[in-house]
């Protein structure tokens, strides 16, 4: 595997007010990739045939110590608004009203219709949504992904919920910007940067939310083609992220940076995240409101709860996590 260059903390805290040359980081292939797929796997840790993946990482323990981060009782939505357009190259969420606006009947009925996996609608990937070299989760084959749904690995192993430690993880401000422009890289560096900041420190079975500013990005600068320049985490990462087993990542856009930089593989940080490691992903996360929440309590860490729609077989589900300080 290519090595990663390692920066001592005082060449980190010079860095950290600028964006890092992508001169000082090694440029990774697709076999880099392929090697990381194996050497940070997870398959088989739970059992052959688990599926619920870094989600057993969230223990009755856990939750038990989540709980007691919540001094205040004040809650924070980390869902956008949906989106009635298409926009951000996505599907629009549809909502048909049926009853209830034209005549005097007893209530009002509507059909919502979300295509939510995209760069739109706050949303949870499944274990079942990424396959990577022709396999999912914990070696389980795509065949048995079918027009009925996913037989393994599909979002009805979460029905129970998400309730853990989230810390967040505010790039922009670690870089004094309002957001990352561009297709800003986040490497290992910037993640520890921060925690050294924010006095946090990433642990097992914790949520980890990559905030880019995506959302401040999209009101500044207008759309723009997601896949050709955004900022996220580039795939170095990786193995930090099992090294802190957290249980989850989230981030306000694709976890990605796009391009990704790996000739050959679009979205190698999902591919790992969630086939490689079992770790779920939350995409198209609003932190706007919870960036203001944290850092006016200077405390980047809350208790987290999420439920997915109880879908036999969804590779997914729109979600609406709340952070609760």
């Amino acid at each position: 595997m290519t090595n990663f260059r390692l920066l001592s903390i005082g060449t980190l805290l010079c860095l950290a007010a600028s964006q890092v040359p992508s001169a000082t980081h090694p440029t990774l292939t697709k076999g880099d990739v392929d090697k990381m797929f194996t050497t940070l796997s997870n398959w088989g840790r739970w059992g052959k045939d688990d599926q619920l993946g870094a989600i057993n990482l969230i223990t009755p323990e856990k939750r038990k110590a989540a709980a007691k981060l919540v001094k205040e009782g004040v809650a924070v939505s980390l869902a956008h608004n949906v989106i009635k357009e298409r926009s951000d190259d996505s599907p629009a969420f549809e909502q048909k009203m049926i009853s209830g606006f034209k005549d005097n009947s007893n209530g009002a009925m509507d059909v919502y219709s979300v295509q939510y996996h995209g760069f739109n609608q706050t949303h949870l990937d499944a274990l079942c949504h990424v396959f990577y070299n022709g396999k999912l989760f914990n070696d389980v084959s795509p065949r048995e992904i079918t027009e009925q749904g996913a037989g393994k690995l599909s979002v009805i192993n979460i029905k129970n919920g998400i309730f853990t430690r989230a810390v967040l993880m505010d790039i922009p401000r670690l870089l004094g910007t309002r957001y990352l422009a561009g297709a800003k890289a986040i490497y290992t560096e910037d993640l520890e940067a921060w925690e050294k900041k924010a006095g946090v420190k990433v642990g097992s079975g914790d949520v980890i939310l990559i905030y880019t500013g995506r959302w401040a990005r999209r009101a500044a600068e207008g759309q723009w083609k997601i896949m050709q320049g955004s900022a996220g985490l580039h795939v170095s990462v990786m193995p930090w992220l099992k090294q802190r087993d957290i249980a989850i990542l989230g981030s306000d856009l694709s976890a990605d940076v796009l391009p990704s930089g790996v000739e050959g593989v679009a979205l190698p940080v999902h591919a790992i995240s969630i086939a490689s490691m079992g770790t779920p992903i939350l995409d198209n996360l609003d932190l706007e409101a919870v960036s203001e929440a944290c850092a006016s309590r200077k405390r980047w860490e809350f208790l987290l709860t999420a439920s997915p729609l109880a879908v036999d077989g969804g590779t997914g589900s729109p979600i609406n996590p709340e952070a609760i300080f």
